[in-house]
């Protein structure tokens, strides 16, 4: 496995591999975990059985353009090192950890590509941390510019970015796959997430009733009963929002709209417990096989 973390270094690498020097990627903001390591698995397994030759490559690169909150963007936790050999142990085949520069090398202020209409206008992430999706957007264009992919994958964990990068390689006509990653939990059923370190343990137990909000708005039998029943799940920590969604649009459905209804629909949760904000989701009702049915 090679590590890639200059210019230099980038454009011998680019010339081994065209056209599509980003394999099937991953990118990531760093601070891996299991959840991490089950993208980049799949990534690794997806480049093989389709004789890819890039393999898995890992993007680690702490994007400034999508914190909303300057704060949040100086203590995110910065562990190649660490990261290196989760990778490496995954079955990674190259990491590429640019600088700034490297990814915006017409400067931070550079225009961001349209927003797609899943990421505007929705009352979620759109509405709680203005900005977030333009820099999203504007870190994955660069990204797939700097390393033209065959396919990427996003995590479930953050879904409305997962529906984001699909409708963006839609909007930009590229001709790249965007793959799903499950969401991976914890012995707790918490999803795994970078900022989980900043929990206490208290709140950490507090944490518990996201994912247990999911299961319960499973045994309702309309989107308001569900709702309610997220709300009533998580009353003691700070809800943003916690609701059901069209699964492809985002868009809100009628409060009476029952299970079996045909749509495909999205539970969709966001809460902080102190400076900590956590998110998770789910298919509304659960499928069959997951493992939230156990709580």
């Amino acid at each position: 496995m090679r590590t890639i973390r200059s210019a230099e270094q980038l454009t011998g690498y680019l010339q081994q591999y065209q056209p599509h020097p980003g394999g099937v990627l991953v990118p990531t903001m760093g601070a891996l975990h299991q959840g991490h390591e089950a993208l980049i698995r799949q990534a690794a397994h997806y480049a093989q059985q389709h004789n890819i030759p890039a393999g898995c490559v890992v993007t680690i690169f702490v994007n400034p353009t999508q914190f909303n909150e300057p704060q949040d963007y100086q203590r995110y936790p910065r562990t190649l090192e660490q990261d290196t050999i989760r990778c490496q142990n995954a079955g990674a085949k190259t990491i590429v950890a640019p600088t700034i520069e490297m990814v915006y090398p017409k400067g931070l202020d550079a225009p961001a590509p349209t927003l797609p209409a899943v990421a505007k206008d929705k009352g979620l992430e759109d509405q709680y941390r203005p900005g977030h999706f333009q820099g999203v957007a504007k870190v994955l264009q660069n990204l797939f510019t700097m390393l033209p992919p065959t396919a990427a994958i996003f995590g479930e964990k953050d879904y409305q970015q997962l529906l984001l990068a699909q409708a963006l390689v839609r909007q930009l006509n590229l001709p790249i796959e965007i793959l799903p990653g499950p969401t991976v939990r914890d012995h707790d059923a918490l999803a795994l997430s970078s900022r989980n370190r900043f929990l206490s343990g208290q709140q950490r137990l507090a944490a518990s009733a996201i994912p247990q909000a999911l299961r319960n708005a499973h045994d309702q039998p309309t989107i308001a009963r569900a709702q309610a029943a997220m709300h009533d799940t998580l009353a003691h920590l700070s809800i943003e929002y916690a609701t059901i969604r069209h699964a492809h649009t985002l868009e809100t459905l009628p409060p009476d709209t029952p299970q079996d209804a045909t749509c495909p629909r999205r539970a969709i949760i966001a809460c902080r417990l102190g400076d900590t904000r956590l998110l998770d989701n789910a298919p509304w009702p659960l499928p069959p096989d997951s493992p939230l049915r156990n709580l």
